[in-house]
């Protein structure tokens, strides 16, 4: 018991001792201006980096993701179809849909599909 308790501890200063030694290495002691600039190649921008980009190319990015995403869950529910009953899959299948229509007719209505205002 008493070795194991030794070991523990032991454990636990090595541990402490290599996340002091890790933090006291890593500390930077100087700032340096073209370090902390966008671009670490020694050439001063162009243009600032922080342009802001188009809220139609977010929002149609968004909807590919909730659609892709979508389409990933209605891959399984063809193998699914061998297993279950005819009438449960043909209910969860057709609600799964109008609901994924429904957020089609949404976004449409709302806009997010226009790319030109």
């Amino acid at each position: 018991m008493a070795t194991n308790m030794i070991m523990v501890t032991m454990a636990a200063a090595l541990s402490i001792i290599l996340m002091l030694l890790c933090t006291l290495i890593s500390i930077k002691m100087t700032k340096d201006r073209e370090k902390s600039s966008p671009f670490e190649c020694g050439f001063d921008p162009m243009s600032s980096p922080r342009n802001p980009f188009s809220i139609q190319f977010f929002l149609i990015s968004m909807i590919f993701l909730v659609f892709d995403v979508e389409i990933a869950i209605i891959i399984p529910m063809i193998v699914i179809f061998k297993t279950s009953s005819m009438w449960t899959w043909m209910m969860v299948m057709s609600s799964f849909l109008i609901v994924l229509i429904l957020g089609l007719y949404h976004e449409w209505n709302n806009g997010a599909l226009k790319w030109i205002n």
